[in-house]
């Protein structure tokens, strides 16, 4: 993949979040019909999208040969929960649930599989599955938990969400005559949520995007994270494709769900439309970069 190739799926998002923001400027979305879509995209899009992610044909030869792989992404998610723990207490409550669960949750359910293809081919989309399990399964239990319940839900009721949660059931692989269904309902995620994303863009003022904290967070997601992962897979002794994914998957822009959920359940959605939209532009520099250093 080279350059253009990267910067310009980059684009695409800014074009679709553009498209959304047009739409609700010129009322073809109302707040109803923003609202109509948050539910339809939470409840319906995302949980196909990330169905048809798990359904891979894993073997215990993958996950022997790659269990280095999976070792590095279950420690950055305990290194970004521990940080959940203290970093944002000085913030307030609505704007601190955002920051959290943009910590924990990137972009590269978007972003992952095209760079990893380009870049290492058929492999690094299986590596990035492999790398993403974690993520996926943090995300939809003490994710959605920071804005559902806050930081006191029941870890028993974490832990239900997790074994019972349709999308995390792996090797379950419906008849061909219900799976064509979901996966043409999963592979509407990245434009419906990035047009929700714009309609809520489009009541954020432009130059309020470009906010301190905004720039923080994004230092904290594009460049400390990902540096982390890079000294952590010298470590670990990570061959170069593992290396390389890990590094680049950890180091994409806040995931734009993370917008979504705060307008569905009432935190600060125009903070992490900054968060999503910031992060967004400055990776056109930061993700190259990363690239060109794992090599």
């Amino acid at each position: 993949m080279d350059l253009w190739s990267l910067i310009s799926l980059q684009i695409t998002l800014f074009i679709l979040m553009m498209a959304g923001a047009l739409l609700k400027k010129t009322g073809v979305i109302g707040e109803e019909g923003k609202k109509t879509l948050s539910d339809l995209c939470i409840k319906v899009v995302i949980p196909c999208n990330i169905f048809n992610s798990f359904l891979i044909d894993f073997t215990p030869g993958i996950l022997k040969t790659r269990g280095h792989l999976l070792a590095s992404a279950v420690i950055l998610q305990v290194l970004c929960l521990l940080l959940n723990r203290f970093l944002y207490n000085g913030f307030e409550e609505r704007r601190k649930k955002v920051l959290q669960y943009c910590t924990i949750v990137p972009m590269s359910g978007f972003l992952g599989n095209p760079i990893a293809e380009g870049i290492y081919s058929a492999v690094g989309v299986l590596y990035t599955s492999i790398f993403l399990i974690p993520m996926r399964i943090i995300m939809w239990s003490v994710g959605t938990s920071y804005f559902v319940a806050g930081e006191k839900t029941d870890p028993k009721k974490i832990l239900k969400n997790v074994l019972t949660h349709p999308c995390l059931i792996t090797g379950l692989r419906p008849p061909d005559l219900l799976l064509k269904p979901i996966q043409y309902l999963g592979n509407c995620n990245t434009a419906l949520t990035m047009i929700i994303v714009g309609t809520i863009l489009a009541d954020v003022p432009l130059l309020s995007i470009f906010s301190k904290a905004a720039f923080a967070f994004s230092g904290l997601r594009l460049v400390l994270l990902p540096a982390a992962v890079f000294g952590l897979g010298l470590l670990l002794g990570l061959d170069n494709v593992s290396h390389g994914v890990s590094v680049l998957m950890t180091g994409m822009p806040a995931g734009a769900t993370a917008a979504i959920l705060a307008a569905r359940y009432g935190s600060d959605a125009e903070f992490a439309t900054k968060c999503v939209v910031l992060s967004t532009f400055i990776s056109m520099i930061t993700l190259p970069l990363w690239a060109h250093i794992v090599g």
